[in-house]
């Protein structure tokens, strides 16, 4: 008898020991900042959940270490980039590239396939077109968005597998891969600071965003805002959110022209560039993306600003795991929702959500 209660006894012992370990680990953490910096032509941030100060340290120099590794390879305007590379040489020769390159090339002609060719990394030419309008303060000629749109097609980019390599089909072709690349660098980063042993944590680069683990002291899950876009472009004083969502384990990303466009001769041109058109997408004034990864949300909020409500809703609510908040443009804000989108936003903002679409 006195064995059976001892028995019982260590088992209770060693239960309160668990729980307590269990209780010590989740206060012993700390959350650390690192502030706001410039990266990739944006701002960017990571807050991370660690042990220590010293370890959460770790974490973000790893996070912003392998992301200055990507726009090393990937920058559109640095002339020293791989991409810029590849850019001057593959409409003659395949250019070899580095394994992060190629795997985003890769996911590109992806996203590409998946959205009939709404999101196309080979629009450096329009890309090119509409810088120098914006300088000339003088719209491009329909005869030269038509050359420009001549030079894009993600099926004239060539990957070649086994060797690693990137060709061009067309003289004259650029690939940018402005609307991947951060997605991409964000995922990475996510990985360096698992790799470091964060806890938890959140990395924002130009609104790219993917949250992990362990949320801040006091909060179940990470908690991002969708700016209300009738905030001035330049008023961040000003700044307020449409809605608050509620996330865990999942990343989102939002594209509209309320932050980025262009004006040629008064008239906004969006950065997100419809290659049908050749001309800046107009149909949505905005639309976030919730994604399981960073580069999945990049890639799809760049192809339903370009498809517009309607066809966009219906891309995201064909795709498992993914959902969308769309505004249209048009006059009075309002809000159109993927059919499961409504379960990430806070309940405090259920009213301003509405009803599901």
């Amino acid at each position: 008898m006195r064995r059976i209660v001892g028995a019982i006894l260590i088992g209770i012992v060693m239960i309160l020991v668990v729980f307590l370990m269990y209780r010590d680990s989740r206060r012993v953490s700390v959350e650390v900042d690192s502030g706001t910096r410039m990266l990739m032509g944006t701002f960017a941030r990571v807050v991370v959940i660690a042990r220590s100060e010293r370890a959460g340290q770790a974490c973000i120099e790893a996070a912003f270490d392998v992301q200055d590794r990507i726009e090393s390879l990937m920058s559109y305007h640095r002339a020293d980039s791989e991409l810029n590379k590849v850019n001057r040489l593959a409409a003659t020769e395949p250019v070899p590239v580095n394994p992060m390159t190629f795997e985003v090339l890769r996911h590109a002609i992806r996203f590409s396939e998946l959205s009939n060719g709404t999101f196309d990394v080979t629009v450096g030419p329009l890309v090119d077109l509409w810088h120098a309008a914006g300088d000339a303060n003088e719209p491009p000629s329909e005869e030269a968005l038509a050359e420009a749109r001549r030079k894009v097609g993600f099926k004239k980019l060539i990957l070649d597998e086994k060797a690693a390599t990137v060709r061009f089909a067309e003289e004259g072709m650029r690939i940018d891969l402005g609307g991947i690349a951060k997605g991409y660098a964000v995922d990475k980063a996510v990985e360096a600071m698992r790799k470091k042993g964060a806890l938890g944590g959140m990395v924002d680069l130009g609104g790219n965003i993917r949250c992990f683990g362990r949320a801040p002291r006091g909060q179940q899950k990470w908690r991002i805002g969708i700016q209300d876009p009738d905030v001035g472009p330049d008023d961040f004083d000003g700044l307020k959110y449409l809605l608050v969502l509620e996330l865990a384990d999942v990343s989102v990303a939002t594209s509209g022209d309320y932050r980025r466009f262009a004006v040629v001769r008064g008239q906004k041109q969006s950065h997100v560039l419809d290659t049908q058109s050749g001309k800046g997408a107009a149909k949505l004034v905005s639309d976030t993306i919730i994604a399981p990864d960073a580069i999945t949300a990049d890639a799809l909020s760049t192809a339903v600003n370009v498809l517009g409500a309607e066809a966009g809703l219906a891309l995201i609510d064909r795709l498992p795991s993914v959902e969308a908040i769309v505004i249209p443009g048009g006059g009075a804000t309002r809000l159109l929702f993927s059919r499961g989108a409504h379960a990430y936003v806070d309940p405090a903002y259920k009213d301003a959500a509405g009803r599901p679409q």
